[in-house]
């Protein structure tokens, strides 16, 4: 019989878990003879056909199935006036392989036990009325834990694993000690008003990441690579969080902090790195909304700057970029459409390394060209024209 588990995020009215359970107690009498071949059946030594429900009517004793060809014990289900309830044992190679007990609707109800070929406990599970429900606990084949959960009525809350040789795999905490005495979670899980910090090993024993966890809420958790070195960080603050992700040599590459507010995570700034870890580019958000942005030179010079302001629904950029000796290259304004391009709107102005005008160009609310001056290096104007609607050029009407 398969095991039944509940999702939280699937809820199934009462009524359909316990006639699905029912149909998988009876689809596990059917599978029987697809596994193991022909079986055959009794009851207190009367031959029955399980798949018939008539066959059963009026009886109670033990269903024993065994495999024709080979006589082992299959299957023992005991039957209370014609219906499959209380408890059920599976074998496989004749040895017990799985025991539980089935409610009078036919779920699982209270423990439920899988053992190995050498009689092992494999995995042991608690049911309520076909739902998983408080501790289950699986072993590796030498006995030793390897998963321990814990479920309520909105599906699981907590767990932990651990590998072969006893080193903790994964944790998950819930607002309270829910796994023992499997797992000292009391202690993992930072309760008591101290924080804990943890180790996560993978099997070949490698360290694959550290957590610090207080009063059950995980407050930093990083994760390292192949090599040693980190690979992410995530750390809990009072107003937020922060993320950073690390290349293969160990250098913070990016750093993301995100603001905690009327309970809605925001992203409030964004941070990338060089592979020296320098500084290359700042992103800041202000109420959700993309506020500035920076990029850098390796030497630390700015590249660029933008600020977008907002004015009822529109919301304006503005641009400036620098030469790597810090001098201003270009400005200008934009509005910004929500689409690919940005409008220019305004005066837009180029310089040179020394800063001195190369250009400037004026652009009407509608983004359309309406005026372009040019200057050569010693400062003279080379041209100076105004756009019209038809596209000629021809001198401004007056001097500026």
């Amino acid at each position: 019989m398969r095991k039944r588990t509940r999702s939280a995020r699937r809820p199934v009215r009462p009524g359909a878990r316990s006639s699905t359970a029912a149909a998988v107690a009876l689809a596990g009498l059917l599978a029987m003879h697809g596994a193991c071949g022909a079986t055959l059946c009794e009851v207190n030594g009367v031959a029955v056909q399980p798949a018939e429900r008539s066959s059963l009517q009026g009886r109670s004793g033990v269903l024993r199935c065994r495999d024709e060809a080979s006589g082992q014990l299959v299957r023992e289900e005991e039957v209370q006036n014609g219906r499959l309830a209380g408890t059920v044992r599976q074998f496989s190679n004749g040895r017990l392989s799985r025991e539980q007990v089935l409610n009078d609707k036919g779920n699982p109800q209270g423990r439920s036990r899988e053992y190995g070929a050498n009689g092992q406990v494999l995995r042991e599970s608690n049911f309520d009325n076909g739902n998983l429900a408080g501790l289950s606990r699986s072993f590796h084949p030498d006995g030793r834990l390897q998963r321990a959960s814990f479920y309520g009525p909105e599906g699981e809350l907590a767990y932990a694993e651990f590998t072969r040789r006893g080193d903790l795999r994964s944790l998950r905490c819930a607002d309270r000690p829910l796994l023992g005495p499997a797992v000292d979670d009391a202690r993992l899980c930072g309760f008591a008003s101290r924080s804990s910090q943890v180790s996560f090993v993978a099997e070949n024993g490698a360290l694959r990441a550290r957590a610090t966890f207080l009063n059950g809420k995980r407050v930093r958790y990083e994760t390292f690579q192949d090599n040693g070195q980190p690979a992410t960080q995530e750390e809990l603050q009072a107003a937020g969080r922060i993320e950073r992700i690390f290349g293969t040599d160990g250098v913070r590459r990016r750093e993301v902090h995100w603001a905690l507010r009327d309970g809605v995570s925001q992203r409030d700034r964004e941070q990338e790195f060089s592979a020296t870890g320098s500084l290359t580019r700042e992103r800041r958000w202000l109420q959700g909304e993309l506020s500035s942005e920076q990029t850098f030179y390796l030497n630390g010079q700015p590249r660029s700057k933008a600020r977008y302001t907002s004015s009822g629904s529109n919301r304006t950029l503005e641009t400036q970029d620098y030469f790597e000796n810090g001098v201003l290259s270009a400005e200008g304004s934009y509005i910004d459409t929500g689409r690919y391009a940005p409008t220019p709107v305004g005066t837009h102005r180029q310089f040179d390394m020394q800063g001195r005008p190369k250009s400037e160009t004026v652009y009407d609310p509608r983004g359309r060209l309406v005026r372009e001056r040019i200057w050569d290096a010693s400062g003279t104007v080379l041209r100076d024209d105004e756009l019209q609607d038809d596209g000629s050029r021809r001198p401004p009407t007056a001097a500026r």
